[in-house]
């Protein structure tokens, strides 16, 4: 405040800035006093002095004041720069000269102030009081003129004598210091309180005009008749109109499109009217507009706004259009609920529908059924003419099976070849029967696929509820035994479910005997399936596919021991098994390549899974960083909180982890939100979708490999077999490939032979 800085030092520079530009407004103020002060002055020194030499004083005073008034003008732009040192000490030494062009006077003719006149002096200390004063934003200029100046007013009353008079000087003296000193802070906390508010103001424009041009979210602000103001240009781009256009319309008029008119406006509409009309805050709340002839999702949060007064004026707030966002959101929930390659409900949908049939039929005791429907020879079809001709065919069967359902009928995938009927109201003893052999006469008829005439039949399993079975899963297990005696009769024929059915049982039996004993008698092998970069076709790594080659049954298919193995926790040890023979193999591979083993539900909710991980990797010298685990949804159905913690423990080893089949079964994006996961694996389904230019399967791929970039995760695509599907799905940007295009499941010597023609391509 005093002015004792450094020109360096940039906040107290800017307090002498505010104060020498205050100092240079009141620059004709202050000649103005300083002249007229001067004129008592003369009228009591002329009569002692003479007046040659009054008025030689006044002339003086007069050009002193001009002089420092010129100077105190050229402070006039002292707030926008950095005052120097030398422009401070020349107006302090005018300052001082000028006190002491008064205390001269006053110090020679001491004796005029005790003979002169009392009004004429008190006018003249009054206006001097008022000078300093005024001088008071620079306190120090106003210390020191008062000083000289009280200083030279007590010498004089000394010298004669008159003590009283020389107190009474000091007395005014220290007065008007105190007022200056007391003006000056008031002066600075009111300018510094209006820069800081004018810097933060400045400051909330940039960032509201940083928020305007570089953000998808647009401002929005409204009076109390909920009438749009200030509109911005992005808020009139979203309502497809021009800011003039806007202003001054009811909000809801603005976004409501024909609804406003009719009255028919969307529940989240009305929610919106009712927080205006309650004045209470909103954060991301889902609306749904119209504007321009469209429907679109608005995400709107607003606070209400008061005036000075505290009265309410207003809403504003922040909005940005989700269109796009919910409908992918709405796309990949879909998928929890429905099959992507045939569109119709998948396994979830089916269980619903079925516990909310066999509530209704214990409650109003009737019957509901539920059918299982298994291809016969399908799997030839895939592997004789690849999983898209058989992805088609699956397909064609879903729209043959559409046709059959009745009203209360829902038919639905259970997944592969499986599916199945729930019909919710069975009155006639015979409708299910009815129902079954017309699914296999129209499934058996043949099929045009890709100028292939295929043939296959349907097997047909059933149950009737709650005869046969009160709950969901009785009831789905006892369909499949009977779907399981059908096939074991060949196929193409319907079997109801008896309590006396023990075929199914009894194979599944010496199954699991068989399968108890394969580990001992080196029964099971390891297949490996390359994966390999989109981009450069280099192989980035395997997948450790499990076999069995009974010497009992023969080759048994994993998609039917693997079941028997989690139903019977065999697959923790079998699991064991095959992941420390896959970590021994990868050991043997290039340190680049990644080995991928997957891991079932079983196996995650053991509690010693994470030692028998890092026991792996020890033993087999496997960096951890090369191994990724493949997990499914299912596994967080029974205990995700337990699913959760090993997963924990093993991404702190360095070990990755894939979420296999994304959007096939329980999809979830809860479960990308809560785990870390390294990969997300897109079903072939989408694959073949995507090659076929179907939107939905398009927009899923986009929304998933979207969501895994922003997570840092990369994507695999699995089952591409034709050049075509390639193409489309390094246009989508996924990150690896997977399926017969770069090769099929292989022995662990085929593998390494792969990896030595990979290795020398990359030489050549």
């Amino acid at each position: 405040m005093m002015g004792k800085i450094k020109p360096s030092d940039e906040r107290p520079g800017r307090l002498v800035g505010l104060q020498y530009g205050a100092l240079a407004r009141g620059a004709w103020l202050r000649f103005a006093v300083f002249v007229a002060a001067s004129l008592p002055a003369v009228a009591i020194w002329k009569a002692t002095a003479g007046p040659m030499i009054a008025g030689g004083w006044f002339v003086l005073v007069v050009m002193m004041a001009l002089a420092l008034m010129r100077t105190e003008r050229t402070f006039g732009d002292a707030e926008r720069r950095q005052l120097s040192a030398d422009e401070l000490r020349t107006h302090l030494a005018m300052v001082g000269l000028a006190g002491g062009l008064w205390a001269a006077p006053m110090i020679l003719f001491s004796d005029a102030l005790t003979s002169g006149s009392a009004p004429q002096y008190a006018v003249m200390v009054m206006l001097v009081g008022v000078f300093v004063l005024s001088l008071s934003v620079v306190p120090t200029a106003a210390l020191v003129f008062i000083g000289i100046f009280g200083v030279g007013g007590a010498i004089g009353p000394v010298v004669n004598g008159d003590f009283m008079a020389a107190a009474a000087q000091f007395a005014f003296s220290g007065v008007i210091a105190g007022g200056a000193l007391a003006l000056s802070r008031l002066y600075l906390r009111l300018r510094l309180t209006e820069a800081s508010l004018a810097e933060k103001a400045e400051t909330v424009s940039l960032l509201l005009h940083e928020f305007e041009e570089n953000s998808a979210d647009w401002l929005w602000s409204v009076d109390s008749s909920r009438r749009v103001r200030g509109v911005s240009p992005r808020f009139a781009h979203a309502l497809q109109m021009h800011p003039h256009e806007a202003d001054g319309q009811p909000i809801l008029r603005l976004i409501a499109g024909e609804g406003w008119e009719s009255g028919s406006l969307p529940s989240s509409l009305r929610d919106l009217a009712e927080r205006l009309k309650r004045r209470e805050s909103f954060s991301n709340l889902m609306v749904r507009v119209n504007v321009g002839g469209r429907s679109r999702w608005w995400e709107l949060s607003g606070t209400p706004k008061h005036d000075e007064h505290g009265q309410f004026s207003g809403f504003r707030g922040v909005g940005s259009d989700v269109t796009e966002q919910r409908e992918s959101a709405e796309k990949i929930a879909q998928l929890a609920r429905y099959d992507q390659l045939t569109g119709l409900p998948n396994r979830m949908m089916l269980t619903e529908a079925l516990g909310t049939a066999l509530q209704r039929a214990e409650q109003w005791r009737t019957r509901c059924a539920f059918l299982m429907i298994d291809l016969d020879r399908f799997k030839a079809v895939n592997d004789t003419l690849g999983h898209q001709i058989g992805d088609e065919l699956l397909a064609q069967v879903s729209r043959r099976l559409r046709v059959l359902m009745g009203q209360h009928d829902t038919c639905g995938r259970l997944g592969g070849d499986e599916f199945a009927v729930v019909m919710a109201d069975v009155n006639d003893r015979n409708a299910v029967d009815r129902m079954a052999h017309a699914i296999i006469d129209v499934l058996s008829k043949p099929y045009d696929v890709d100028h292939h005439t295929l043939y296959v039949g349907a097997s047909v399993g059933s149950a009737v509820g709650p005869r046969d079975a009160r709950t969901v899963e009785t009831l789905m297990r006892n369909a499949d035994l009977a779907l399981y005696r059908s096939k074991d009769e060949g196929g193409g024929s319907h079997f109801a479910y008896e309590p006396q059915m023990h075929a199914h049982a009894e194979e599944r039996r010496k199954l699991e005997f068989a399968l108890r004993h394969s580990l001992e008698r080196d029964e099971l092998t390891l297949a490996f399936q390359p994966v390999v970069d989109a981009t450069t076709e280099q192989i980035m790594s395997f997948e450790a596919l499990l076999r069995w080659n009974s010497a009992e049954f023969g080759p048994v298919s994993p998609a039917k021991f693997i079941p028997i193995a989690e139903d019977t926790r065999l697959i923790v040890p079998i699991g064991e098994w095959a992941l420390r023979r896959a970590c021994e193999e990868a050991a043997r591979w290039p340190s680049h390549i990644r080995i991928a083993v997957n891991v079932s539900a079983e196996q995650m909710l053991d509690a010693s899974f994470a030692s028998t991980v890092v026991s792996a990797l020890a033993s087999s010298g496997l960096a951890a960083e090369r191994l990724e685990l493949e997990v499914t949804e299912s596994i967080f159905l029974r205990d995700g909180g337990a699913a959760q913690n090993t997963l924990s423990q093993i991404q702190s080893l360095g070990c990755g982890i894939a979420l296999d089949d994304f959007g096939t079964g329980y999809s979830s994006l809860g479960y990308l939100r809560n785990n870390r996961f390294t990969t997300i694996k897109i079903d072939r389904s989408f694959v073949t979708g995507a090659a076929k230019d179907s939107p939905e399967s398009l927009a899923i791929i986009r929304a998933v490999v979207a969501m895994a970039d922003a997570l840092d995760m990369t994507t695999t695509a699995e089952g591409v077999e034709s050049e075509r599907e390639l193409d489309r799905i390094r246009q989508l940007g996924c990150t690896k490939i997977q399926g017969f295009l770069f090769g099929r499941p292989m022995g662990a010597m085929e593998a390494q032979a792969l990896l030595a023609r990979d290795a020398d391509r990359k030489i050549a």
